[in-house]
């Protein structure tokens, strides 16, 4: 009969209290890292830093100034986003992008989710639909056909221009698709034998558990959409009340080239070209930090097979 061994909880805890001790190659290793990261963030905010700086300086001074902004020249000065957000435009603009950039990014949310639901069921057109959808990502018509499509729907000239086409994103869809061939089978089962139909074991069981990589699309469709002006003018350059903010950009841009030209310059309009940079990227700067944990959640869940 064999011997039953006693607890003993002081020898646990020992062994949980047990630290290894990191070796100097370690620390170097970690000296390293932090060093590297490090650079990388300055150099990834120093140039944000340097427009933000320029655009609350003085402008006279800054036009003279040569050099990197650590911190504003002269007088603290506002006039630049003053004069920015005076002209009606700017404001057309942000909403414009809004609208564009909410609907582009649900409605091409909505449907990345139901062909990456579709996609990851077994079913006989799974691998021909995937390989049509991947060809999508190597080939594509290019910008004319494109343009010929949508003129022949008569979209040209309207919203429909630039909301549509930024919805069928393939990337996104196979990416919806992994999501969900990441959640445990068994959770499908289950959510199946209760009677549940597609539409709700999508929405309500799988979809979910796949959210931590449904928020990176999310992420990088509202950058994308932000940041979208070439559509705006290839199809509504003439429609101005539909320009998205970054095409107004570019516009204010290029009325404000000739301001050295008149007898007495505002030289706050130097200002202009860098308040209006950092006008368009703030808000996605501020919307970031929200997707943070996710983004990095969705970026592990990307890599490691389900």
């Amino acid at each position: 009969m064999s011997k039953v061994k006693k607890y003993n909880p002081a020898q646990e805890d020992s062994a949980l209290h047990m630290v290894e001790h990191k070796s100097v190659l370690d620390h170097v290793a970690d000296v390293i890292i932090y060093l590297v990261v490090a650079l990388i963030a300055f150099v990834c905010v120093i140039p944000m830093w340097h427009v933000l700086m320029i655009s609350l300086s003085d402008g006279q001074q800054a036009m003279a100034y040569d050099g990197l902004f650590l911190k504003w020249i002269g007088n603290f000065n506002l006039d630049g986003y003053k004069l920015i957000f005076q002209d009606a435009s700017i404001i057309s603009g942000y909403a414009n992008t809004i609208l564009y950039t909410v609907s582009a990014t649900a409605l091409g949310f909505l449907i990345a989710s139901v062909t990456g639901y579709a996609l990851s069921r077994e079913t006989k057109l799974k691998t021909p639909v995937s390989l049509i959808l991947m060809s999508t990502m190597l080939f594509s018509g290019g910008m004319v056909p494109t343009y010929i499509v949508l003129r022949t729907l008569g979209w040209v000239g309207t919203r429909w221009a630039l909301i549509i086409p930024g919805c069928t994103n393939a990337m996104f869809m196979i990416m919806m698709m992994n999501a969900f061939n990441s959640v445990p089978h068994e959770m499908y089962e289950a959510a199946r034998i209760d009677g549940a139909g597609h539409f709700r074991t999508m929405w309500q069981v799988m979809l979910p558990q796949a959210m931590n990589l449904g928020s990176v699309i999310i992420l990088n469709s509202v950058v994308m959409q932000w940041n979208s002006w070439l559509p705006a003018s290839i199809y509504v350059p003439n429609q101005k009340g539909l320009w998205p903010l970054q095409l107004w950009i570019r516009q204010i841009l290029a009325d404000n080239e000739n301001f050295l030209r008149s007898a007495n310059p505002d030289y706050n309009r130097y200002l202009i070209q860098y308040a209006v940079i950092v006008a368009a990227t703030l808000p996605i700067l501020v919307l970031f930090p929200f997707f943070q944990d996710k983004l990095e959640k969705g970026v592990i869940a990307g890599g490691v097979k389900g």
